[in-house]
C-alpha cells in the first residue's frame, strides 16, 4: 500500500540531488530521456535542470542530427562547467548566436568539435580564443569561415593546445600555420588537409616547432614536397603517423627515412605498390624478395 507512481517519485526524489541523483543516476540516462523527464513534474525539471548545469560534456549526437535551437539554449543556459563540447555536422541550425553564449560562459573548456558547423563565423574562433585558455583539442575541419586573423587569435591565447584539425579551411594559408606553431609548441596532432594552399614552408615550421608532434595530416596538400617531409624526419623523433595521399611531389626518397624508424604511412612503398597492381592485372604475385 501506498507505493503507486506518486510515492516512487517521491522516494527517488527524497535521495540527495547533488550526492546522488545528479552524479550517480541521471549521469545513465540518454539526454533525451531527460528531456522528457523534465516534463514529469515541477520537481523532475528543477532536477534535470541542476544536471545540466553540473554537466562537463556535451554532445549533439546523443540526442540527434537536428536540434531545435530553442532547445539547444535552453540546455545550455545555465551550464559554466563544460569541459568537451561536441557540435558535430550541426550546420542546419547552429550560427554565433546560438554558440557564442555558451563559449562565453564556459572557461573550463578543454575540448571542442566544431565539423562541419558551416554557418558559423570568424567571431565563433575569436570567442573560442578569449574564453578557453585551457584548451586542449579543436577540430575545425570543413570550417572554411576560418581565416588567417582568427588563427592567429587561438595561438595567441590557446598555448596548451595538442590537437588542431583544420581539415579544408581553404582560407588558410602557410603564414598563417606557422605562426599558429610558433606559438603552440605543444601540438601532438595537426591535420592540414585538403589545403591546396599549404606548403613546405607550413610543414617545416611544425616540425621545428613542434617536437611533441605524433600525427600530421597533410591528404591533398599538392604544394608540400620531399624537403619538408625531410624536414620532419629530423626535428619530430616522436612522429607516429603521416598521412601524404594525394600529395603527388612527395616521393619514396623521403619517405623511406620515416618507414624506417616505424612511422605509420598510409601509402605504401613503390615495390609493395607495383606487386599489388600486377597481382589485380594477372591474378597472382610474382615471387620476389621484398626486403630489398
Amino acid at each position: 500500500p501506498g507505493r503507486g507512481p506518486g510515492r516512487v517519485q517521491g522516494c527517488l526524489l527524497d535521495l540527495p540531488w547533488e550526492d546522488i541523483l545528479v552524479p550517480h543516476v541521471l549521469c545513465h540516462l540518454p539526454l533525451p530521456q531527460l528531456l522528457r523527464l523534465q516534463r514529469v513534474s515541477k520537481a523532475f525539471q528543477s532536477l534535470v535542470q541542476l544536471f545540466l548545469a553540473n554537466m562537463r560534456c556535451f554532445d549533439s549526437s546523443k540526442i540527434g542530427p537536428a536540434i531545435p535551437r530553442a532547445a539547444f539554449v535552453n540546455l545550455m543556459k545555465d551550464n559554466e562547467v563544460l569541459h568537451q563540447l561536441v557540435l558535430q555536422n550541426c550546420s542546419d541550425w547552429l550560427t554565433d548566436r546560438e554558440l557564442l553564449p555558451v563559449i562565453g560562459q564556459n572557461h573550463h573548456l578543454q575540448q571542442i568539435q566544431l565539423k562541419g558547423c558551416a554557418q558559423l563565423s570568424r567571431h565563433a574562433l575569436v570567442a573560442i580564443s578569449l574564453s578557453c585558455p585551457n584548451l586542449r583539442r579543436l577540430s575545425l575541419a570543413h570550417c572554411e569561415w576560418v581565416d588567417s586573423l582568427s588563427l592567429r587569435s587561438l595561438a595567441d591565447h590557446c598555448k596548451a593546445l595538442e590537437a588542431v584539425d583544420l581539415t579544408a579551411c581553404r582560407q588558410l594559408k602557410d603564414e598563417a600555420i606557422c605562426y599558429l606553431a610558433q606559438k603552440c609548441g605543444k601540438l601532438k596532432s595537426v591535420s592540414l588537409a585538403v589545403n591546396a594552399n599549404v606548403g613546405d614552408g607550413a610543414v617545416e615550421e611544425i616540425a621545428k616547432c613542434c617536437p611533441e608532434l605524433e600525427h600530421l595530416d597533410l591528404t591533398g596538400c599538392l604544394r608540400v614536397k620531399n624537403d619538408s617531409i625531410r624536414v620532419l624526419a629530423e626535428y619530430c623523433p616522436k612522429l607516429r603517423s603521416l598521412k601524404v595521399k594525394h600529395c603527388h611531389n612527395v616521393a619514396e626518397s623521403s619517405l623511406s627515412i620515416l618507414r624506417g624508424r616505424g612511422v605509420e604511412l598510409d601509402v605504401e612503398p613503390p615495390l609493395q605498390r607495383a606487386l599489388v597492381l600486377l597481382q589485380d592485372v594477372v591474378g597472382f604475385a610474382p615471387f620476389i624478395n621484398l626486403q630489398i
